[in-house]
This record gives C-alpha cells, sequence and structure tokens, in this order.
C-alpha cells in the first residue's frame, strides 16, 4: 500500500483548491480514508474522512461548510475540496486510510494503518 498526497499549493485567502490522495498499489481494502493537517508547532489535527463504502462523511468543526470530501471508487481516489480558505488553513496535508475493520469514521491519528507522504497548502492574506 502506498498512499498518495497531492493537489497542495500556494492559494490567497478566499480561494479554493483540491487535494488528491491514491493508493498506487491499487491494493488497498479501505474502510475510511482521512484528511489530516499539521500547521507548525501544532498537532496534526483531523479534517475529514469518509466511508469507503457507502460514503458516509465526517468533517472537523474549523472546516464544516467550506470542506468536501468525496470518493472514486474506479479511481481508488479520495478527494478534498477545500473553498473559502484562510490562513488558519496552512499546513501539510495528509491523507491515512483506516483498514481495521470498524465502522465509524474516526478522527485520532491511531485510528490510521497508512499514511501519505502529506501536501503542502499555504494560504496567504
Amino acid at each position: 500500500v502506498q498512499l498518495q498526497a497531492f493537489g497542495g499549493g500556494l492559494v490567497q485567502a478566499g480561494g479554493s483548491l483540491r487535494l488528491s490522495c491514491a493508493d498506487s498499489t491499487r491494493t488497498l481494502s479501505t474502510d475510511a480514508v482521512g484528511w489530516f493537517r499539521q500547521a507548525p508547532g501544532k498537532e496534526r489535527e483531523f479534517v475529514a474522512g469518509i466511508r469507503w463504502s457507502g460514503g458516509r462523511t465526517r468533517y472537523g468543526d474549523s472546516v464544516k461548510g467550506r470542506f468536501t470530501i468525496s470518493r472514486d471508487n474506479a479511481k481508488n481516489t479520495v478527494y478534498l475540496q477545500m473553498n473559502s480558505l484562510n490562513r488558519e488553513d496552512t499546513g501539510v496535508y495528509y491523507c491515512a486510510a483506516d483498514i481495521r475493520g470498524y465502522l465509524g469514521i474516526y478522527n485520532y491519528t491511531s485510528a490510521y494503518d497508512y499514511w501519505g507522504q502529506g501536501t503542502q497548502v499555504t494560504v496567504s492574506s
């Protein structure tokens, strides 16, 4: 399993970005995929998650109404559409896969077994 997160970049406040997370080996049997982010000097924070089967979603409080997580089963890819970005959204964004067989979407890092390498998102004012 090798997760790859990409799509980050520099964007002005109020702008949008779409991140992608793909399993390049296409061998992953995933229960849920989560996006986390980490700003300098801060802990890794849950952003959003999606159940692979059924598409149920969960969002962190700070991104509700602005970010949308979705998946493309055929492409084995999960997307994070980020709108109305602000400086507090700056950080390295990681995707992660939960394959433990439970039914929830978990907002803590230890629930996830595989992690992508991260992609930098920088929002300028």
